[in-house]
């Protein structure tokens, strides 16, 4: 089976016990202001455009296959209406300012690429993390990936949104050794302000995942100005505390995705946001250590 890949990292430390190797999906129904993957948004592969990196030769504008960039004094300016999928005339670009980003690989061969970190999973009590995107919107391919790792004893970990049918999660939940399960916001207009979507169906399968007796660790987004008050993560607690969940973290936001926005034809809306200091920061994790969560994996 094939699915949209749009990156594999290695030796990541954050996104599950020990050292692990993420492979990210493409895909995802939330709109997230503050997304450090906007290329994670739709399945399909997407051009990818960084102006810095044009020289201005112009030979994407000869060679590209249906008048998907056009040129300008010293750069080009992509038509993104024009774009097809055929991104074959991209590989011409000879500085990389074109890309794509995503691409179809066989679960198999996915597997064949996280194999070969395995001797850091054995040493560290490591493993794969899915990530996204929302890698369960590719639902029989993550299911293909799951079940591979665990045929070769690869421990998994899967980072969802949540916002899927219950069924998808059942079908994977064997499979899944750790669950990294977002939670924004407890109030629904605000969700849905800032995401794009009810948060009605994010929190009823988080409590009957974790009625099932799945592993959850369950993370939010710390946005200024969103979430970010001690009684947001409050609330937050006492619905985990409802749900029998002790495992909490708070994610601080940043503006490394920042740049991909304009490279992808998005608008970015946060551009002025700061980021949070350390000392709330510190403040933050105490409140929610005094409540009885860890935020180990």
């Amino acid at each position: 089976m094939k699915g949209n890949i749009f990156d594999i990292q290695r030796y990541s430390i954050h996104d599950g016990k020990g050292i692990r190797t993420v492979v990210f999906l493409k895909g995802c129904p939330l709109r997230c202001k503050w997304c450090a993957n906007p290329e994670s948004w739709e399945v399909h592969p997407q051009l990818y455009y960084v102006k810095s990196k044009c020289i201005g030769c112009k030979t994407c504008v000869a060679t590209c296959a249906n008048h998907e960039v056009e040129a300008e004094e010293d750069h080009i300016k992509v038509i993104r209406e024009n774009c097809t999928g055929d991104y074959t005339w991209v590989d011409n670009c000879p500085t990389g300012a074109l890309r794509v980003e995503g691409q179809k690989m066989q679960a198999k061969d996915v597997v064949e690429e996280v194999k070969k970190d395995q001797i850091f999973y054995q040493y560290s009590d490591g493993g794969v993390t899915f990530s996204g995107g929302e890698p369960l919107l590719q639902k029989d391919f993550i299911q293909e990936l799951l079940e591979l790792c665990k045929q070769e004893g690869i421990s998994t970990a899967v980072e969802t949104a949540g916002l899927v049918s219950p069924e998808v999660l059942d079908q994977v939940r064997p499979y899944v050794d750790l669950f990294l399960y977002d939670i924004k916001s407890m109030d629904p207009e605000v969700h849905w302000r800032w995401t794009g979507q009810s948060n009605d169906q994010i929190l009823q399968n988080l409590k009957r995942l974790a009625q099932s007796g799945a592993n959850i660790m369950v993370r939010t987004p710390l946005i200024p100005g969103v979430n970010d008050r001690e009684e947001d993560i409050n609330a937050i607690m006492d619905y985990l505390n409802q749900c029998g969940i002790k495992k909490y973290s708070i994610l601080p936001f940043h503006q490394y995705g920042s740049g991909k926005y304009e490279s992808l034809g998005l608008n970015y809306e946060l551009a002025d946001l700061k980021v949070p200091s350390d000392d709330y920061i510190v403040k933050l994790k105490k409140q929610i250590q005094d409540r009885g969560f860890t935020d180990e994996f």
